[in-house]
Order: C-alpha cells, then structure tokens, then sequence
C-alpha cells in the first residue's frame, strides 16, 4: 500500500517481435523526417522530454530511462567527447522520435503518457549501446585525464581510442545481427 489507503498495482508488459517491430517503425519514420529538423532542435526537443518526464515525477522504471536519455543528449553537448560528423548524426537519428510532440501516447496521461516514451529510449539505448559504454568510460577516466595536465592532448587521446572502439563495436553488431530476439530478452530486463 502506498499514499494511505490507495493500493499500488503492478503492470507486466510483454512486447513481442511484432510490437518491436511496431516501435522500431516509428523510430525509422521519426529518423527519416529528421532532416527537416536541424541538430539543435531535436536536443531541444529531447532535452524538453526528459525535463517534463522528471517533472511528472515518474516511477524508478521510467526515471531510470529518462536518465539515460539525458546522458545520451550529453554525450552530444559535452565539448570534451566531441563526435565527428557521421557518429554525431548516429545519435541525433536516434533522438528523432522525442523532436516530434505526437506521441504514440499522449505524455499528459500519468505514467502511462511516458510509456511509449520509456520504450524508445530502450530501443535508442540498446542501438546507441557502444556509444554509451565509450562514453561511460570516457567520463570515468576524465578526472584522471584533467589532473595536473597543462594540455588536453592525452584527453584527445584517449576519446579518439574509445571512440574508435565504439565504432568498431557497432559495426561488429551490425554484422553480428543482434536483432529482436536479443532486443526482446534486453528490453526492460534491466535491474531498476
């Protein structure tokens, strides 16, 4: 029980292939009219999700994932990490969907207006997944990079090794496969 006397309830969610398939459309469509948008109105546009989502003051399950999609708009804002061109444009593809203020769900419905939301930051996250571990890492490591340097030449360094790493990892998943089967046991599997 929480708030009283007002029970919580528990809501299981089980997406198949078809309805990944359905997600994965509409993260196509919204990467397509992309161009029509230029890059700062979609960080706007994302920035403004998530600062409305934690407004809601959602549940940990979506707090969780609109955390991660503000590290992926830092990623694309923080000045150190600086991705070239062709990985910028990567990520700001995957960030199309929260550019558009047509939901599939509209986010003024409580926690359920946030779900579709939820969702397509799993499937950006788990398409941005060596982006987001090079980024990890470079930001663990940054403290150690600054310290006592009168230059930031060892920090250029050691971001352009991770994000060559990251590239070499996406493309070993492109050509892996990884696919629904691998979405579908990932997705919302993760511990909140």
């Amino acid at each position: 029980m929480s708030n009283g006397d007002t029970p919580s309830i528990h809501l299981d969610i089980e997406l198949g292939v078809d309805d990944i398939a359905y997600f994965r459309e509409r993260l196509n469509k919204a990467r397509k009219t992309r161009a029509q948008k230029d890059d700062d109105r979609v960080i706007l546009g994302a920035e403004a999700m998530a600062s409305m989502a934690l407004e809601a003051n959602p549940p940990v399950f979506i707090r969780k994932r609109v955390e991660t999609l503000q590290t992926i708009v830092a990623m694309l804002k923080d000045r150190d990490w600086q991705l070239d061109d062709s990985d910028r444009t990567h990520v700001l593809d995957m960030l199309a969907y929260f550019a558009d203020p047509k939901d599939i769900v509209p986010d003024e419905i409580p926690v359920l207006g946030l779900l579709d939301d939820a969702i397509m930051i799993d499937l950006a996250a788990f398409e941005l997944a060596p982006e987001l571990e090079a980024y990890a890492e470079f930001l663990e490591n940054m403290e150690d990079l600054k310290a006592g340097l009168d230059d930031a030449q060892p920090v250029e360094t050691a971001r352009d090794s991770l994000q060559l790493r990251m590239r070499r990892r996406r493309r070993r998943r492109t050509r892996g496969g990884r696919g629904d089967a691998e979405l579908l046991t990932s997705l919302f599997n993760a511990p909140d």
